[in-house]
């Protein structure tokens, strides 16, 4: 008899993946335990074994689709093994295309969609067959007509990705014709999209379309982080930890977040959600592809020594591709270090659903005025990107302010 291969659930709030490779293919021998394919999940790779030994006797679903928790993957059995007819295709897989919000089937059932003049509607047009929810409301934020889109989905249907191409070749083209430019063709190379790279364009311009971005900078002083992390760099070191400076930025983040509380938010069409948990999530770069966002739970509750040693485990972690889906959920607050690269300061944009990101330049020495004289200090320009929908900018002013206070006072002598 043979066994069923099921899209596993990879953590708790994890609904859907992205099948990116089998590792074996139709007719390979196998054995229990061994990795059969690879899936990923909110940027994050893993491997999944075979549930038994035997032979790949039916693959259902190809690498690049994104399938529901359950969805039935392939069949396992003996070479003899006949794969049962009526299971052959699995009934519960439909193409997600990351499309947020897809783990319910709309009702088939449901209102036309028209031309702009009216708002596209969730539902099944006659001419352009099934719209989900996400398509129809950003083509109704944006004023796009359905019908100047070619679908790629399944029979036809206009996914996601679709609608975020045409948008975005829409800008490009305005653009260009602004400028007086001609868009002509040329030979240039075309790099095949990684999974990865995919879910980051998705979640960029997802978070655009989503919320208001404004930036407010605000200058600090180092000086008596970088001076407590030069007293007690080489203390962390013997337990084997890197006392880097965005643990001291975290644990000042943690402190201002305590405070104004609906910085630690996330917009809800019911009200603004404030979380009691302070989650921070810490930008990793993957190399070419990006970054990954781990997240510390709790940090508000971790010691300086704590937060800097799960810091770095999750920083090692991301870096050697190890971390777990559940290592990227959760977050409430996420900061992201583009300082590393020499950069002043940045804009960054939103971790959707969370209210803000800081973003932390390079830290410098600079002559600065104190009390009437010139000093040289380690300065660095910390902005915070917000969505304007759950704090204005005086809040996000404060905010900002009571975390340079503590990053000037909390590691005084």
């Amino acid at each position: 008899m043979p066994f069923q291969v099921l899209m596993p659930q990879l953590g708790e709030s994890v609904n859907e993946g992205t099948l990116t490779k089998w590792l074996k293919v139709k007719g390979d021998q196998i054995e229990e335990f061994e990795p059969l394919l690879e899936v990923n999940t909110d940027k994050v790779d893993t491997e999944i074994p075979s549930p038994a030994s035997g032979f790949l006797l039916e693959i259902l679903v190809d690498e690049g689709i994104t399938v529901e928790a359950g969805t039935l993957l392939a069949w396992i059995g003996e070479s003899k093994d006949e794969v049962p007819p009526e299971k052959k295709s699995p009934e519960n897989m439909h193409e997600i295309n990351v499309e947020l919000g897809s783990s319910q089937i709309p009702d088939e059932q449901g209102i036309q969609t028209r031309a702009t003049s009216e708002q596209p509607t969730a539902g099944r047009d006659r001419t352009l067959g099934f719209i989900s929810p996400l398509v129809a409301k950003i083509a109704s934020e944006n004023n796009v007509d359905l019908s100047q889109i070619t679908g790629t989905g399944k029979n036809g249907r206009i996914t996601k990705n679709d609608i975020l191409n045409f948008l975005d070749q829409s800008t490009r083209d305005s653009v260009a014709m602004k400028s007086g430019q001609e868009i002509e063709g040329s030979e240039a190379e075309i790099l095949p999209l990684s999974p990865v790279r995919q879910q980051i364009a998705e979640h960029m311009l997802r978070s655009n379309l989503t919320s208001p971005h404004v930036t407010t900078v605000m200058e600090a002083d180092m000086s008596t982080a970088v001076s407590h992390r030069f007293q007690h760099r080489e203390l962390y070191a013997k337990d084997g930890i890197n006392l880097t400076l965005t643990t001291y930025l975290a644990a000042a983040c943690t402190q201002a977040l305590r405070k104004f509380q609906i910085v630690n938010s996330s917009w809800n069409d019911e009200g603004i959600v404030i979380h009691r948990d302070i989650n921070i999530g810490i930008a990793a770069s993957l190399e070419e592809e990006g970054l990954i966002v781990p997240v510390i739970r709790n940090a508000d509750n971790l010691s300086l020594f704590e937060l800097a040693n799960r810091i770095n485990e999750l920083t090692k972690r991301a870096r050697e591709k190890r971390l777990v889906p559940d290592d990227v959920q959760s977050g409430t607050f996420t900061i992201t270090n583009h300082g590393v690269n020499g950069s002043l300061f940045a804009t960054p944009i939103i971790n959707q659903p969370q209210c803000a990101i800081l973003g932390v330049g390079v830290i410098q020495k600079r002559a600065v005025v104190i009390n009437d004289a010139i000093a040289i200090r380690p300065m660095v320009y910390l902005s915070l990107t917000f969505d304007h929908r759950i704090i204005d900018g005086a809040i996000a002013d404060h905010f900002l302010s009571e975390l340079i206070e503590v990053l000037h006072s909390q590691w005084e002598k």
